[in-house]
């Protein structure tokens, strides 16, 4: 078994890098950033979005595990003090995952043939700059609604435990392989109307967005910023393939929210 680890840049995170290499080493691991068969995350759920990026060409080969530093995340399972357990688990490995859904975007730029593509973990979303955004939504290629407002957000069902929660978006579990669609800020008057609240998109439907022909629109995707081009386009829909976390101890997805957002609570 070959080993990454991907730590981001703090004192502790480096720390505990060097402590986890020391250890491998100790038990004849190998350790290969370069085509790893397992990645080590080490941070919190940006370090393993990032880690995400770097190896999305490869995903196909690569299981995750995370370890957090800070608070307990949606994609960390391990704690600081638990890193010979890791180890144990790792050595007794039997390839078994656990597999969560991904975004397809395909952004068709106007004066370009090829659309770009990406992939995202969480979402993507979709701003103007300094004013109102107008956008047709298409649902399974049928026109749904003129938006307006401050932008859009399409989310994973893993991804619909962050921007999307704070936008009032749903919480899916991710066994349900569907797009969610969430407005930012849209307008509702006299004058403009559109639905207000989420729509839970199903796995063989996909979502388009055709903004008005202006170039001061900008895209997220997860971390990564999209700016500059005047966009014709955008698809979504969810993606073949997905990332995999090495199922040691996965906490149940259900329980990661009890922590992340209720915590402590007490039964009448």
């Amino acid at each position: 078994m070959k080993i990454g680890i991907f730590a981001n840049e703090t004192k502790k995170s480096m720390r505990i890098k060097n402590e986890l290499i020391t250890k491998f080493k100790e038990r004849h691991f190998i350790l290969d950033d370069t085509h790893p068969d397992i990645v080590i995350t080490i941070g919190g759920d940006g370090t393993l979005l990032s880690a995400f990026h770097s190896y999305e060409d490869q995903l196909e080969n690569i299981r995750f595990v995370g370890v957090h530093t800070g608070h307990l995340g949606f994609y960390t399972d391990w704690r600081l003090d638990e890193l010979d357990d890791l180890i144990i688990s790792l050595q007794s490995d039997n390839g078994q995952a656990i597999a969560y859904p991904l975004l397809d975007v395909s952004v068709h730029y106007r004066n370009q043939s090829k659309p770009d593509k990406f992939l995202a973990l969480n979402e993507a979303t979709l701003k103007r700059i300094g004013m109102t955004m107008a956008a047709d939504v298409y649902i399974g290629g049928d026109f749904f609604e003129r938006f307006r407002g401050d932008g859009l957000c399409v989310s994973t069902p893993t991804g619909s435990t962050a921007y999307n929660k704070s936008l009032g978006g749903a919480v899916i579990h991710p066994s349900l392989a569907a797009l969610q669609l969430t407005e930012i800020g849209s307008l509702n008057n006299l004058v403009y109307r559109t639905i207000s609240s989420p729509l839970i998109i199903a796995p063989n439907d996909w979502i388009t967005i055709r903004p008005n022909q202006t170039s001061d629109y900008f895209m997220t995707l997860d971390q990564k910023t999209v700016y500059g081009k005047e966009i014709e386009e955008i698809m979504f829909k969810i993606s073949k393939r997905k990332i995999r976390f090495a199922k040691y101890r996965h906490t149940a997805f259900w329980r990661r929210v009890q922590t992340a957002f209720i915590g402590d609570s007490y039964e009448n």
